[in-house]
């Protein structure tokens, strides 16, 4: 993620932000120019951005910002639709009169969002279902019935999310109860953007060799493998082949934990260097870090991975001193690596395709 500034007062703000808490300036994101602009009003509903090179144009609010302060994202004045490119691709919301459904939209949303800032800066921005039902994608947020428990999963571009996810002590259960080291709402929206996008860059191209050397067939039966994983748990030695246990019970869901964690890695080390972090030991032989480029313009794996280590360890460090659990729970193996290198390499070759 990258740092952003208040155009009017420069002060910082997050991605997240609508108002600069400085000024009071309204803020909104161009996500075709991936960046968190003042606005200021123009008159019947449109907006005047403070960016220089924006001068003349004009825009308006996602209609999802306007009514219901569940998004940030502006569209040029002109566009033809009232929802931005990230709420076009939500197909279902929960039932809003429930107050408590319209948090977790707006949580839920929030996430989509950050997936979504990270799937364009690796030029794969969705096409929404509304467009293209065959290649593209949509979100459902579902929430249980007496008669059906929602599933969070994928099917074929289309990404169902439980909104009891977005409860942090409903997840906490889930996570405790299924003996999980991590559990966040953001990182189910990586596992299942991993997925849909499985379909879009390995099958039928020239990585389905090389994925299914690392990864394994996929063509063994799904069902069967995962009713498999849930009867018998992780094989014995799951550390030093996946990322996760879960990430054992098929190749499918291999893939998705390791792409859902490159996600993980590329964002955080794009918000250390966007920051200028840097670790200068006092000792030798401690883990330094100077990210000299943007992750995703770092060719070299080695070097992004020595400095997702050196920066984890601080991480971590923090998070002690302060009694909370670990920021990273993860201890990376040899073949995890390989497969995390792999998908580095896929995302290398989207990043420098050109953009349509």
């Amino acid at each position: 993620m990258k740092t952003f500034h208040c155009d009017q007062c420069g002060q910082q703000v997050f991605y997240e932000n609508v108002r600069c808490e400085n000024c009071g300036g309204m803020l909104g994101y161009l996500p075709d120019q991936r960046a968190i602009a003042t606005f200021e009003p123009d008159g019947e509903g449109l907006w005047r951005s403070l960016i220089p090179k924006n001068v003349g144009l004009h825009y308006k609010q996602c209609i999802n910002y306007a009514q219901e302060n569940a998004c940030n994202w502006m569209l040029p004045a002109d566009a033809e639709d009232d929802l931005c490119v990230s709420c076009q691709l939500t197909r279902t919301i929960p039932d809003l009169s429930n107050e408590k459904n319209l948090l977790y939209w707006k949580r839920l949303e929030a996430a989509k969002r950050r997936l979504l800032f990270s799937l364009w800066e690796l030029n794969l921005q969705p096409t929404p279902k509304l467009v293209d039902d065959d290649t593209g994608m949509a979100f459902e947020f579902l929430e249980d019935t007496p008669d059906k428990k929602v599933m969070t999963g994928h099917d074929n571009g289309l990404i169902v999310i439980n909104i009891a996810e977005a409860d942090p002590s409903r997840r906490e259960k889930a996570r405790e109860n299924m003996n999980e080291p991590y559990r966040t709402l953001l990182g189910h929206f990586r596992h299942e953007s991993g997925h849909y996008y499985f379909d879009r860059l390995i099958v039928d191209t020239q990585w389905l060799a090389p994925f299914r050397e690392l990864f394994g067939d996929e063509q063994q039966d799904y069902s069967e493998a995962l009713e498999k994983h849930y009867q018998n748990g992780p094989p014995a030695d799951w550390e030093q082949r996946y990322v996760s246990s879960y990430a054992s019970s098929h190749p499918w869901e291999d893939w998705a934990e390791t792409w859902a964690h490159y996600l993980h890695m590329i964002d955080t080390l794009q918000t250390a260097y966007s920051c200028g972090m840097t670790l200068e030991p006092r000792k030798p032989r401690e883990p330094t870090l100077a990210i000299e480029r943007q992750p995703l313009k770092t060719g070299s794996f080695s070097e992004l991975a020595d400095n997702w280590f050196a920066l984890t360890y601080v991480l971590n460090s923090l998070n002690r001193s302060i009694g909370m659990p670990d920021a990273y729970p993860f201890a990376l193996s040899t073949e995890v690596m390989q497969k995390l290198q792999f998908i580095h390499e896929v995302a290398l070759a989207q990043k420098t395709a050109p953009r349509t």
